[in-house]
């Protein structure tokens, strides 16, 4: 499985951006998909979860009710719409596989990684 990262960039506190993140292979939808940032310095944290259907989702206290997370089990693609941006969402964003198709929130409990792609917030 490979999944790929796009939709990073530069943006003003108060912005939006939307990450998407493409995967390969013919069991997409039988797996939960996160996203996980990382700022310099910092270990991986969660941001969010979605479990193999779309039905359940999952996000940390810090970015609920300003980012959706959504999949297209069609093609193969989760996105991360994020609104209301802070200079704290600075990172780099990676989405993952997880392990079984329900939500999870431990970078453990996911198998396989993008490269991910870098979103700066400026104030």
């Amino acid at each position: 499985v490979q999944l790929v990262e796009s939709g990073g960039g530069s943006v003003q506190a108060g912005g939006s951006l939307r990450l998407s993140c493409a995967a390969s292979g013919s069991t997409f939808s039988m797996y939960a998909m996160g996203w996980f940032r990382q700022a310099p310095g910092k270990d991986r944290n969660f941001v969010a979860t979605i479990d193999y259907s779309g039905g359940n989702t999952y996000y940390s206290d810090s970015v609920k009710g300003r980012f959706t997370i959504s999949r297209d089990n069609a093609k193969k693609m989760v996105y991360l719409q994020m609104n209301s941006l802070k200079p704290e969402d600075t990172a780099v964003y990676y989405c993952a596989v997880g392990w079984s198709g329900t939500v999870r929130v431990t970078t453990g409990e996911y198998r396989y990684w993008g490269q991910g792609t870098q979103v700066t917030v400026s104030s």
